[in-house]
C-alpha cells in the first residue's frame, strides 16, 4: 500500500512512518519544511516538503503520487498560542483548510484519508467517557474549535475515512509532559500538578501501530484511541513519571483554578470511550504504565 503521512517532523507522524516501513508499505512523509528534521531514524526514508495551506502544492503532490491512503497527522497543537489573535489565521489555515485540502485531493485520486483529531472537540464536561459517534460537540477553545472543523470538513468531503480521536499524547520525536516533567524534575524539587483535569495518556507509538492497522482495513468511522489502564489526572501521571524515573520529587495536587498559568480553557474531562475498537475487531493499545516504562527506555537510551 502507498502512504502518504503529513506531520512526520512531530511526535506521531515520525511514529506511523516506522510503522508503516516495518510493515512493507511505500511510505511517503510529509512536512511544511524543505527538510526532514526530527529524528534520525527516518533520514533513510522519502521525505517531500508540502505547504499543506497551499491548495494547489497540495493537490500536484497528491495527484503526483497518487497514494491509497493519507494518514493525516500535521497539525497546530499550540493550544496556549492559538488564542492569540494574531495566530488565528494560521491556526485556521492548518487545522481546517489545510485538512480540507487533503480530503478534497484524497476524494480527487481516490484515497482513503485518516484524520487524528482530540476530545478538545467536546466540552469536557461531566464524568462520562465520550462516545465516538457523539455529536455534541462544544470545543473550549480556538484549537478546539479548528480540529472540530477540520473534521467536519473530512466528513464532507469524503465516505471512506477515519477520524481518530486521542489525548495526552507522547513520543519521541518532539516535545510533551513526559519530557517537560523529566526537564523540571532535575532542577525543581517540587513541583504544582493539576489534578481536576481527567483522561488517559497516549504513547505514539503505540497509536501509530492501531493507525496503520486502520488503513489497512475498509473499516471507517470514527473511533478514540488512547492506552488502557484507565482514567488518570495529570498529577497521577506526573507522579508514576518520576516512580518510574526513581526521581525524587515532590508533586502538590492543585486544581485547574489555582495552577492559573493556561490561557485556553482545558477540559476537565477527557475520558474517551474506547470499547468501539475493540467491537470493530481492532487490537486496543497497552496499559498507559508500561508504554510509560517503553518510552522512559528510549529516553535514557538516547
Amino acid at each position: 500500500m502507498k502512504v502518504l503521512v503529513t506531520g512526520v517532523n512531530g511526535q506521531l507522524g515520525h511514529d506511523v512512518m516506522l510503522e508503516l516501513d516495518r510493515r512493507g508499505h511505500e511510505a511517503y512523509g510529509s512536512g511544511s519544511s524543505g527538510q526532514y528534521h526530527g529524528a534520525e531514524d527516518l533520514l533513510t526514508l522519502p521525505y517531500v516538503a508540502m505547504d499543506i495551506t497551499d491548495a494547489r502544492q497540495v493537490s500536484q503532490l497528491v495527484g503526483q503520487l497518487r497514494p491509497d491512503a493519507v494518514i493525516h497527522c500535521a497539525a497546530w497543537t499550540a493550544v496556549d498560542a492559538a488564542e492569540d489573535a494574531e495566530n488565528l489565521p494560521k491556526v485556521r489555515a492548518v487545522n481546517v483548510d489545510g485538512t480540507r485540502h487533503l480530503s478534497e485531493a484524497c476524494a480527487s485520486v481516490g484515497a482513503k484519508m485518516l484524520y487524528i483529531s482530540t476530545d478538545y472537540v467536546f466540552s469536557g464536561q461531566g464524568r462520562e467517557a465520550w462516545q465516538p459517534d457523539c455529536k455534541e460537540y462544544a470545543p473550549l477553545n480556538v484549537y478546539g474549535q479548528s480540529k472540530l472543523d477540520g473534521e467536519l470538513a473530512v466528513a464532507s468531503a469524503l465516505r471512506r475515512f477515519y477520524i481518530v480521536r486521542t489525548a495526552w499524547v507522547f513520543g519521541r520525536n518532539g516535545n510533551n509532559f513526559v519530557k517537560t516533567m523529566l526537564k523540571l524534575g532535575r532542577t525543581h524539587p517540587q513541583l504544582r500538578v493539576v489534578n481536576d483535569q481527567i483522561g488517559t495518556p497516549t504513547y505514539t507509538e503505540d497509536l501509530a501501530r492501531l493507525l496503520v492497522d486502520m488503513i489497512e482495513t475498509e473499516k471507517y468511522g470514527y473511533y478514540h484511541a488512547t492506552n488502557e489502564g484507565g482514567y488518570i489526572s495529570w498529577y497521577d501521571f506526573a507522579c508514576e513519571i518520576f516512580r518510574q524515573a526513581g526521581m525524587e520529587v515532590r508533586v502538590t495536587p492543585v486544581s485547574t483554578a489555582e495552577y492559573g498559568l493556561s490561557k485556553a480553557a482545558r477540559p476537565f474531562n477527557s475520558r474517551l470511550d474506547k470499547s468501539k475498537l475493540r467491537q470493530a475487531g481492532f487490537v486496543p493499545l497497552p496499559d498507559w504504565k508500561d508504554a510509560l516504562n517503553r518510552y522512559l527506555k528510549t529516553q535514557s537510551e538516547g
